[in-house]
């Protein structure tokens, strides 16, 4: 292989694998949990993680078909790890434009329990919560709380509901 086909070759793998962490991490880049975020950084975020999903992987097997090629081309101590890492980046970043990252930030209560409101210690007088009244049982949720588990299951007077902050 000649070195101007070699270095050609070279930056088509360094791009697919940049593509690939590109695809990967602009949703994650975009969508921060405790940060404002505008309607159009949204719409171009969802985007990306929607063709994501096709594209990283592509690109990921388009290193990977590149790196076979340069193999035997690139002799020299550092040029095959230099392959192994960009072609292990992009089938890692492949990887993650699958995963819902933000399930792994949110975690259920393990022991979730009720309490009385005379009894909850764990609320201050201050506290804003997230109330339903049906008929006459009411139910209240401090939002402290829903802010890190994001939901919870109840049934207050009787009727099945989630209230989700």
């Amino acid at each position: 292989m000649r070195t101007g086909s070699r270095l050609r070759s070279f930056l088509g793998i360094f791009l697919a694998a940049a593509a690939a962490f590109a695809v990967a991490l602009i949703p994650a880049w975009i969508i921060q949990p405790f940060a404002p975020q505008t309607a159009r950084g949204l719409e171009i975020a969802f985007l990306v993680k929607k063709w994501g999903k096709l594209a990283a992987p592509l690109l990921a097997l388009a290193a990977l078909l590149i790196a076979i090629r340069l193999w035997r081309a690139s002799p020299g101590w550092w040029r095959r790890p230099i392959l192994v890492i960009l072609v292990a980046l992009a089938f890692v970043s492949a990887w993650f434009a699958w995963q819902n990252h933000f399930e792994w930030l949110f975690h259920s209560l393990p022991q979730a329990g009720f309490a009385r409101a005379q009894e909850a210690g764990f609320v201050e007088p201050g506290d804003m919560v997230l109330s339903v009244a049906i008929g006459q049982d009411a139910a209240a949720y401090p939002v402290r709380q829903l802010a890190y588990h994001h939901l919870v299951a109840d049934a207050v007077g009787g009727v099945p509901l989630v209230a989700t902050y």
